[in-house]
């Protein structure tokens, strides 16, 4: 805080201090207000809601895409046999684009995600987080839409030309989510840890949705097609409400007073503003421990889901049952890891230990075990690995710990990482953390492709 200047007022300034003296003790002087305003109320939670429902979109293209399993197995099958649906034995004879499918939308998704987290940081200083939310919101739904005219278009000739086009659409769409991540985890690090973990459990939320969604989709009987349409206009729709959410957001006098009150001005001498002398440096050094430890979790999570788990197959599969043949996948695979990860993000906001970093971190290495644990239950095609695990409640236990465990670090990390720091490095320091877990997506991505092809 700036000492009191005693000098009287009509005091002449010594001619020997030089100008810039003068200028650079006025730009360090307090600039905060004697009397700091009131925090208004959230009313109705709102601005809670909103932060829930932005969780929910940032990752909303990523678990839309993935979880269409049934939709995909029908895209790429074998054009030889005309059905409308994808059958059990279809199923268990993967075509090669069917297999390894997954695992390269998850390269496409986490690679140009890592890359424009970076980019976000560099232009947050230069474009508004507001522009940048809008359109990259404004971008997916495009996007989205896109996706939904595929469904009705016959691809059925031109597979691998359709495969190429798809990921196309993913890596732009995951563009525009990183884009969006970042810039809502940017902002949301402003508020306690509560709206932290609203925005962290938006994201498990929004894989439930993804999952549900798919679910009531698949329940409505119809061509795995029809299924798919009903599946992708909830996704548009979801990103079309988002967009309306968040200009609601931005009127409320609680956001205003947690974000636009930040980024005032130092002096009112022109002098840049407050995020314009964070060093990244300095936020990198006080941080970096919680920044790995996101980095492992994602990793290893990436490194098996979804690429393995999708392949892991019922034991009771070809039998003719609907859960096994249809339901399966859906359910545990997707909507059962969403359900633990959200669990595990929702405890971590409420317990929010281990708080010592290297803890934390020794805890998100430990996840390793995981990897083998998944490559020996009943994933199918599969040539090297034997299969130990091959019950079905097996399976569902190590998928739920792996969730819970993956949603309870994940958020230990994104809520410590912001305490590490003074007020005005918060945000700098949850889009720091933001881009350790983008590397670790795009590594675990990566990794993936591998261990589809060992199995």
């Amino acid at each position: 805080m700036a000492s009191i200047n005693t000098t009287p007022l009509l005091q002449e300034v010594d001619s020997e201090i030089e100008d810039s003296d003068i200028h650079e003790s006025l730009a360090v002087r307090d600039n905060k207000p004697l009397f700091k305003p009131i925090e208004p109320r959230d009313k109705f939670y709102t601005v809670f809601v909103i932060f829930y429902i932005l969780g929910v979109v940032t990752l909303l293209p990523w678990n839309f895409y993935v979880t269409a399993n049934d939709y995909w197995m029908y895209k790429f099958r074998d054009t030889r046999i005309h059905n409308n649906s994808v059958t059990g034995s279809q199923l268990m004879n993967k075509t090669t684009l069917q297999a390894e499918f997954t695992s390269y939308v998850t390269v496409a998704s986490a690679v140009p995600s890592l890359l424009f987290l970076i980019v976000n940081i560099t232009i947050s200083q230069k474009v508004s987080a507001n522009k940048r939310i809008l359109g990259s919101l404004f971008g997916m739904l495009t996007l989205m839409l896109a996706t939904l005219v595929f469904v009705v278009i016959d691809t059925d000739e031109w597979q691998y030309l359709f495969f190429m086009i798809t990921l196309v659409i993913i890596v732009l769409l995951n563009v525009c989510s990183a884009i969006l991540s970042g810039s809502v985890f940017g902002i949301v690090g402003n508020f306690s840890p509560v709206y932290i973990t609203a925005t962290i459990g938006g994201q498990a939320l929004g894989g439930i949705f993804a999952a549900l969604a798919e679910i009531v989709s698949l329940a409505i009987g119809a061509s795995s097609t029809h299924s798919a349409f009903v599946y992708f206009i909830i996704g548009n729709l979801t990103i079309a409400g988002s967009i309306a959410l968040f200009v609601v957001l931005t009127k409320t006098l609680f956001y205003k007073y947690h974000i636009e009150d930040k980024f005032l001005n130092i002096s009112d001498f022109g002098t840049t503003s407050s995020a314009q002398l964070v060093c990244h440096k300095v936020v990198f050094r006080k941080t970096w421990i919680y920044g790995l430890s996101m980095f492992f979790v994602f990793a290893i999570t990436l490194s098996i889901y979804p690429g393995v788990t999708v392949l892991i197959e019922s034991e009771g599969r070809g039998s003719g049952s609907k859960w096994n043949d249809v339901f399966f996948i859906p359910t545990i695979t997707y909507l059962l890891f969403s359900i633990g990860d959200y669990l595990g993000r929702i405890a971590a906001g409420r317990i929010q230990k281990p708080n010592k970093e290297s803890v934390v971190l020794l805890l998100s290495l430990a996840r390793f075990v995981f990897i083998p644990l998944f490559m020996l239950c009943n994933a199918q095609p599969r040539y090297y690995w034997g299969v130990v695990f091959n019950k079905d409640y097996q399976y569902i236990i190590i998928l739920f710990m792996c969730a819970i465990s993956n949603g309870y670090l994940a958020n230990i990390a994104a809520i410590l990482a912001p305490r590490k720091v003074d007020d005005f490095e918060k945000e700098a320091a949850s889009l720091m953390t933001t881009v350790f877990m983008g590397v670790g997506l795009a590594f675990g991505s990566i990794i993936s492709l591998v261990m589809v092809k060992l199995l």
